[in-house]
């Protein structure tokens, strides 16, 4: 067979600058935004006619930071648990004979500038930098398939509380104000999917860091006893937010 060889299309200029932190889906933080701007010669107002009349697009990338150069016919995927091994055709891992991946983003506006063309995106799962091959309009009536079904991941995950400093809050509201971006929102739509390595039990004397595009985060864990039982639960608590430069 010959080989394959394909072109970007455009860039994703994402908030996650780094692959920790990142949702595990796209969609599960509607407040995580991106653009992804058009190269040359695909950068043609003409090839975007159209495309507003869309809310949401399916785009396909590269994993042009996969955790390995090598595809594997087994992978651990997080949802469960880490621990456990399944082929990888029936996962979303980025180990992949070919690293290819779907996503389907929120299309909140096309935009034209003087020397450059792109694309403003939510709810994106995209590493800043990642390639993108195509880009295809989510069809609501043949893409929604109410009785599709997926039994080792047949519901969301269920989420954790998120708790911020009254220091941390503060520089939230600082980017807030700085940015545009609803900064709580952001990371709290992140945090709350727990990007903890589930193998590993969250422990209290521990201190967990992200980087966003504009901050620093760091975050511990803190263990409280479940209503509902005696096994002991836990939730996420924000201890600073450090915007970059400070």
């Amino acid at each position: 067979m010959l080989p394959l060889t394909f072109q970007p299309i455009g860039i994703v200029r994402s908030c996650f600058v780094e692959k920790f932190g990142i949702p595990r889906q796209p969609g599960l933080a509607p407040a995580a935004r991106a653009e992804l701007e058009l190269l040359p010669p695909f950068n043609d107002p003409l090839a975007l006619e159209g495309l507003e009349q869309c809310s949401h697009l399916w785009l396909q990338f590269v994993f042009h930071q996969p955790p390995s150069d090598q595809w594997r016919p087994r992978v651990r995927p997080p949802r469960l648990g880490g621990n456990r091994r399944l082929g990888v055709f029936a996962t979303r891992s980025p180990l992949r004979p070919n690293p290819i991946g779907l996503s389907v983003v929120r299309l909140e506006g096309v935009h034209v500038g003087t020397d450059r063309i792109w694309l403003a995106l939510s709810g994106i799962d995209l590493l800043d930098g990642t390639p993108v091959l195509d880009i295809k309009p989510y069809v609501p009536y043949t893409d929604c398939l109410p009785d599709a079904e997926n039994r080792f991941a047949a519901q969301a995950p269920d989420w954790i509380e998120v708790v911020f400093t009254p220091e941390a809050s503060a520089a939230c509201q600082q980017l807030t104000d700085q940015t545009g971006q609803d900064w709580e929102t952001l990371l709290r739509q992140i945090l709350q999917q727990d990007p903890r390595p589930q193998y590993q039990a969250p422990d209290p004397e521990r201190r967990y860091g992200m980087r966003l595009k504009n901050a620093e985060i760091h975050w511990c864990y803190q263990t409280q006893r479940n209503p509902s039982g005696d096994t002991p639960g836990y939730r996420l608590i924000v201890t600073s937010v450090t915007p970059h430069g400070e």
